[in-house]
């Protein structure tokens, strides 16, 4: 199988400088090679640097730079990932007594702290890389998606005994579906860019759907689901893949880990690993909710993480794909009618595509939706 994300770049020489600057500025063995740059993701600016040591082996570091448009207190994204890195690092000591290179670990910078300042100034941190590993943006087949599935319910189960109080919101109200769907209405109304009149289909679609916009938030706040330490980010190329087995073998981007619920995990798991379309297909003849997919998501999350679940965490998990999927929309369309000034584009329009490919999604979920519901149903009764 050839992986069909992260792909590595050379930068220009004056970019070469500052990787190898930021490089130096963190407790790394050896002497610095080369980096490259990693154009993956929507948010922060990442690259790969190679160091060789005295014994001539070569060794690679992630670096990123936290993008603080998005993340207005970085430090506060670092103190989180410094707590969850932590906690499940012990807890997988604990278990297996090596860590192996199977967890994501942060590098201590010149001063002890996990970040250091860049000479253009940004709060930047060192990951290890986890070689013979690989990310996918589409999921290929059942069993990428249930190690997938099963890598984010291992997530929750590590830190289902980390207290949620324990963890900052980074990014207020980040799934908080009633205040993004209000955002949208706002936007459209005051039309900042001129584009609300070519989006009148799209802001129908959101319209009338308005009556799911509340059910976990009501679930939350009625206590029949727990507040819990959840990803925030479950897409497929947030796990890494072992490139000879299959099977998953970490988690990766914590930026977004907050106090939340389980259902936001699984549900952007079913938006992102159930089509076999890129996020920003322009033929929507191509977004499809394919069973067989959703199935080993269900199958692989409840492996994982079925004893720290309750019963209305997993009576919600159809569901929650559709609300998510339908929120992440929202969030395309409202960043297209804004401007474009959240994620990054790579063509006109491309914040539109990536809304439109959610919102058939939601539709292809909606049709399906009872036999979804009859199979978690079914899975749920198999694993007690």
């Amino acid at each position: 199988m050839v992986p069909s994300t992260s792909p590595v770049h050379p930068v220009d020489p004056a970019l070469q400088e500052s990787i190898a600057f930021i490089s130096n500025q963190f407790a790394i063995e050896g002497d610095f090679l080369h980096g490259e740059e990693i154009q993956s993701g929507h948010i922060n600016s990442t690259y790969r640097a190679s160091f060789e040591t005295a014994n001539g082996a070569i060794h690679r570091y992630i670096l990123q730079r936290i993008n603080e448009k998005v993340f207005r207190d970085p430090l506060a994204v670092m103190r989180n990932v410094e707590c969850v890195t932590r906690h499940i690092n012990w807890k997988v000591l604990r278990v297996k007594k090596d860590l192996g290179g199977q967890t994501l670990n942060l590098y201590p910078g010149r001063g002890g702290k996990s970040w250091v300042i860049g000479p253009n100034g940004g709060v930047w941190r060192c990951y290890n890389s986890i070689e013979g590993c690989v990310t996918y943006d589409i999921v290929e087949n059942t069993r990428q998606a249930y190690q997938a599935a099963r890598a984010f319910g291992s997530f929750q189960d590590l830190v289902s005994d980390l207290p949620a109080s324990e963890i900052e919101e980074t990014i207020p109200d980040f799934h908080h579906t009633r205040k993004r769907f209000e955002r949208l209405m706002r936007v459209a109304d005051a039309d900042p860019h001129a584009r609300a009149g070519t989006v009148a289909e799209e802001l129908d679609f959101v319209g009338r759907r308005e009556a799911d916009i509340n059910v976990v938030l009501d679930l939350l706040a009625n206590h029949h689901i727990p507040c819990r330490i959840t990803h925030n980010d479950t897409k497929i190329n947030n796990v890494m893949i072992d490139a000879d087995s299959d099977e998953a073998v970490c988690v990766i981007d914590l930026d977004t880990v907050m106090p939340g619920a389980s259902l936001y995990d699984f549900g952007d798991l079913v938006r992102t690993a159930t089509s076999p379309a890129a996020e920003d297909e322009r033929d929507l003849s191509k977004v499809v909710m394919q069973m067989p997919m959703f199935e080993a998501l269900v199958d692989g999350f409840l492996d994982a993480a079925n004893d720290s679940l309750n019963d209305a965490e997993t009576e919600h998990l159809a569901f929650s794909g559709k609300l998510i999927t339908l929120e992440t929309g929202i969030r395309f369309l409202t960043d297209f009618l804004e401007g474009d000034s959240y994620f990054k584009i790579h063509r006109e329009g491309h914040n539109l595509d990536r809304c439109r490919t959610q919102f058939k999604l939601v539709a292809e979920i909606e049709r399906q939706q009872g036999a979804m519901q009859k199979f978690v149903g079914k899975m749920r009764k198999g694993k007690r």
